[in-house]
């Protein structure tokens, strides 16, 4: 999702945190700055719904006891400065943690890019979730085409790319999915072309 700044004026960390519980729509809290997230489109959110799904599905089953958050659930990230940042996606598996509303300790974190936030996502908040020191893995996806790209800090943060046909494991949570599973129902050029020459190749094998 975009930010667009509110207002010139810094506040504190727990300034934005009452404020936001009160807020109608929702906001990112950078270095003292506060920024409203946009409206998602329908293809942001089949993807992070089709990921969350398939990864709560693996975890109900492992009866593993990682929650798993959707984008209404809040991240701290403190380092230099603090931030608060709303994920796509975000599996937690540390039941320690200090406030209701965010979290602390995510050992996976999922943003869906668009254009008006592939920046942040893929540079601001990239470096900012590196940071967290329970993180093992940061799941870039694309939503304008089928590709998916996975940061692993067991990899020294160094990225592997997954197309359809690929299957995705999370070694953190020992558990995988697929790349056609991550874009069910989306209907970008990639998917359809993807679904098109399986059905030929379905009617070639009758």
């Amino acid at each position: 999702m975009s930010l667009a700044k509110k207002a010139d004026t810094q506040i504190s960390e727990d300034e934005y945190l009452q404020g936001e519980i009160m807020s109608e729509i929702k906001h990112e809290y950078i270095a003292g700055n506060v920024y409203a997230m946009a409206v998602a489109s329908a293809t942001h959110n089949l993807i992070s719904g089709n990921v969350f799904r398939e990864l709560s599905i693996n975890l109900k089953q492992k009866n593993s006891p990682c929650d798993i958050f959707s984008s209404d659930m809040k991240v701290k990230v403190s380092r230099n400065s603090t931030s608060f940042f709303y994920p796509d996606v975000m599996i937690v598996c540390d039941t320690n943690n200090e406030d209701e509303y965010y979290q602390n300790f995510p050992v996976i974190i999922v943003e869906v890019l668009s254009k008006s936030t592939r920046k942040n996502d893929k540079k601001l908040k990239k470096l900012a979730y590196f940071n967290i020191p329970t993180l093992s893995e940061y799941v870039i996806i694309e939503q304008d085409y089928c590709e998916v790209e996975v940061f692993r800090k067991n990899q020294h943060w160094q990225s592997d790319n997954y197309f359809l046909g690929d299957e995705i494991t999370f070694e953190s949570i020992d558990t995988t999915i697929s790349v056609e599973d991550i874009y069910y129902h989306v209907k970008n050029e990639d998917m359809l072309n993807f679904l098109e020459e399986r059905r030929k190749s379905m009617e070639k094998g009758k």
